[in-house]
């Protein structure tokens, strides 16, 4: 997440405005882009060409001609109650870039404020033809109802999964389609409880889209942390906790309308979501399109020009690949660490040695007084074994 973000800031996106745009879908199209890469890919083509054109109209308006944008798309596959939820996040250039000549560098021209008017009208273009290309392929009716045999027996229980994880239910266990079980506070003491009507955001038929994020350029660090936000995992280990019966406890960033701000799993049902939020393979879920993509003739010139990094080691400084990151530039990055530095005289630190014999570890915590006495983990808890009862025993 942190090194993403990191690459996306230093080598992808240049200093210009960035726009995110996120749409989500209905809950039977959720059902199909879980299970169909091929579908999923379709779609986020059909996405990010209609968010593409829509700039590139808006640019000739203006008398810009032959404007190209760019972005990268990254696909969330959940929701914040570990639910089945696939929808996707572009962070796109909020602008166009043309040039006279192929000999002339790419000049950017920022896009002009986007009105609610617009978005409604690009979610009802991109709808349309989402669901033409449900039609077509033959995975939705007229009316939206889901085709017939979707999908093989060779995907197991893995429809059956998502199907309950979209709907908040538990698909196998001792009560199979039971609701999971919420806890919360009473629906009148949620602040902002009431509907609210919000800025560049559309509503249709289940579909939604959302661009009201913006980043102006220069704001590197409100970028980065957008894209650590996009790229985050589905759960985070703050948020779980293991109840006294067994349970599995998980926390939302924020309370839902109804107040809801637990959910309660069944150790069978949690592994059930889990496994309804694995990517199906072969299905990348950070892309790069437009003139960001690997192959746009214009990419040399737009993205940012390699920096050299350098960092400590044990033999003085050694020079870092560009796509990877250490450990002490993540931590400043993230949290304003400098792990390198000494907090004490201030000079910097330098790798001396990895110990690894347990004798000089504990010669080591006595002479600094710290604990050095082995500590014993606990066995591991059995897994649950259903009783059976035998005739005639």
């Amino acid at each position: 997440m942190a090194e993403s973000a990191a690459h996306l800031v230093d080598h992808v996106f240049p200093d210009v405005p960035v726009r995110q745009w996120v749409i989500s879908f209905p809950w039977r199209l959720r059902y199909l882009l879980a299970l169909d890469a091929s579908l999923c890919r379709a779609v986020r083509r059909v996405f990010l060409r209609a968010v593409f054109r829509f700039y590139s109209v808006r640019a000739e308006a203006d008398a810009i001609e032959s404007g190209r944008t760019g972005g990268v798309n990254q696909i969330q596959r959940y929701g914040s109650a570990l639910n089945a939820n696939t929808h996707f996040h572009a962070l796109v250039l909020d602008g166009v870039y043309t040039a006279p000549d192929a000999w002339s560098a790419p000049t950017f021209h920022p896009a002009a404020r986007i009105t609610n008017v617009e978005v409604a009208t690009l979610l009802f273009t991109i709808r349309s033809r989402v669901l033409r290309l449900c039609r077509r392929r033959g995975l939705m009716g007229e009316e939206g109802e889901l085709g017939a045999s979707l999908f093989s027996e060779s995907q197991g229980l893995l429809p059956l999964l998502c199907a309950a994880s979209i709907q908040g239910r538990s698909a196998l266990g001792a009560e199979p389609g039971a609701r999971i079980e919420r806890r919360g506070i009473p629906e009148a003491t949620v602040p902002g409880c009431a509907v609210v009507v919000r800025e560049l955001c559309a509503d249709l038929d289940g579909f939604s889209l959302h661009a009201a994020v913006k980043i102006d350029a220069g704001e590197t660090s409100r970028l980065e942390h957008l894209c650590r936000y996009i790229t985050r995992p589905a759960l985070s280990n703050k948020r779980l906790s293991l109840a006294p019966d067994g349970r599995v406890v998980h926390e939302l960033r924020a309370p839902f309308r109804d107040g809801t701000t637990h959910f309660i799993f069944e150790p069978l049902a949690f592994i059930e979501r889990l496994a309804a939020l694995v990517p199906p393979p072969r299905l990348h879920q950070l892309t790069y399109h437009g003139v960001l993509a690997p192959a746009a003739s214009w990419r040399s010139d737009i993205v940012p020009a390699p920096r050299p990094r350098r960092r400590a080691s044990c033999g003085g400084t050694s020079a870092l690949p560009l796509h990877r990151y250490s450990f002490s530039e993540l931590m400043m990055r993230v949290f304003r660490i400098d792990a390198l530095t000494c907090a004490k005289c201030g000079s910097e630190r330098r790798w001396i040695a990895a110990i690894t014999s347990g004798e000089a570890i504990a010669k080591i915590l006595d002479h600094l007084d710290l604990p050095s006495a082995v500590v014993q983990p606990s066995p591991p808890r059995a897994p649950p074994q259903a009783e059976f009862e035998f005739e005639g025993c």
